[in-house]
Order: C-alpha cells, then sequence, then structure tokens
C-alpha cells in the first residue's frame, strides 16, 4: 500500500547534483521523436518523518535539442517565451512510496499557465559516495499536452495531419545530495 512517509530518504535537505541529473522531454514529430533537455536546472528535495516535498525549475534559455536555429525556436514566442516565461517550474507536496516506485502529484508551470499533474518512477534508495556524501535518487516520467499550456505552434503537412504532436513526455532524473 503507498504511503506519503518518506523511507526512501533519511530527513532533511536534499540538493539537486546537477552534473549527474538530467531533465529531457520527447514530443511525435514527422516519423520519429523530436527531443530535448534543459541543462539549467535547480531541484531541492525537502524529507520530514511525515512527508517529503520537490520543487524543481528547468531554465529556457538553457533548452537543447542540438541545433541553435530550433533552440531558439523553442524559446520564441510561439513555444515556450524565454521574454515572458523565462523558466518552467515544478512543485509537489505529496511523494506516495511503494516499495521502490514512487507516485507525485504536483504543479507544473509552463509558460504562465500552471496544471495538476502526476508523474511516476522510482526511488533511489541512500548510499554514501566515494567522497563520504549521502546520495538518492528519483527517476521520473510524465506526458502532458503542450496546447494546454499554450504551445500551439505547428505546421500542415502535404499529406494531411500535422508535423508535431501534442502528447510531450518528459523524463527527469534526479540525483540528490544531502544538504
Amino acid at each position: 500500500m503507498p504511503t506519503n512517509t518518506p523511507t526512501f530518504a533519511p530527513a532533511g535537505t536534499w540538493q539537486l547534483d546537477p552534473t549527474h541529473s538530467t531533465v529531457s522531454f520527447g514530443v511525435p514529430y514527422l516519423a520519429g521523436t523530436f527531443k530535448g533537455q534543459f541543462h539549467d536546472v535547480e531541484a531541492k528535495l525537502e524529507v520530514t518523518e511525515q512527508a517529503a516535498t520537490l520543487s524543481g525549475v528547468a531554465r529556457v534559455e538553457s533548452v537543447d535539442v542540438r541545433e541553435e536555429n530550433l533552440n531558439a525556436h523553442l524559446q520564441s514566442p510561439d513555444f515556450f517565451d524565454v521574454e515572458r516565461h523565462p523558466e518552467l517550474r515544478f512543485t509537489a507536496d505529496r511523494i506516495d512510496l511503494d516499495g521502490d516506485a514512487v507516485d507525485v502529484r504536483g504543479e507544473i508551470e509552463i509558460k504562465g499557465v500552471t496544471k495538476q499533474i502526476e508523474v511516476t518512477g522510482t526511488a533511489i534508495a541512500p548510499l554514501t559516495d566515494g567522497f563520504g556524501r549521502e546520495r538518492i535518487g528519483l527517476a521520473l516520467k510524465t506526458t502532458v499536452d503542450r496546447t494546454d499550456f499554450g504551445l500551439n505552434w505547428n505546421m500542415d503537412l502535404p499529406t494531411g495531419g500535422k508535423s508535431l504532436g501534442n502528447d510531450v513526455a518528459i523524463v527527469a532524473e534526479l540525483y540528490f545530495v544531502r544538504a
């Protein structure tokens, strides 16, 4: 039975290890998947004996799809609108565990629009690294409809249909160090 008691991590504040963490996305595009990631992210996990909270930020200017012109298009008003909305945000005050399976409920804010979402994944139990620091991890995923957040740009295909799908898979592999 799931519990909101965060047994996977000792109580305390856990700061993101940005070197080993990734926040990426994928969206159906033509005959494949258009993929990218955000390089500048922050996250914090607060654990008490009763509950855990998770918060994070991804800076839009750090979006990377391995092509400079496409990065610029994603930062434009057609998509994230970096000038008016420089960050994507996520906050969760409910983290349920069932073994190493984790179910996180929270809010995501993209382009100034906030929606409730559910994120699922696995928790990686605490371990001590070679430098004596305690580490834990969360591998999380969810899917959102980009049009719910005003990311409506698309292109008609000559054969009918659209070039870009609406469902965006978001994957976060977050590794934390005890603060």
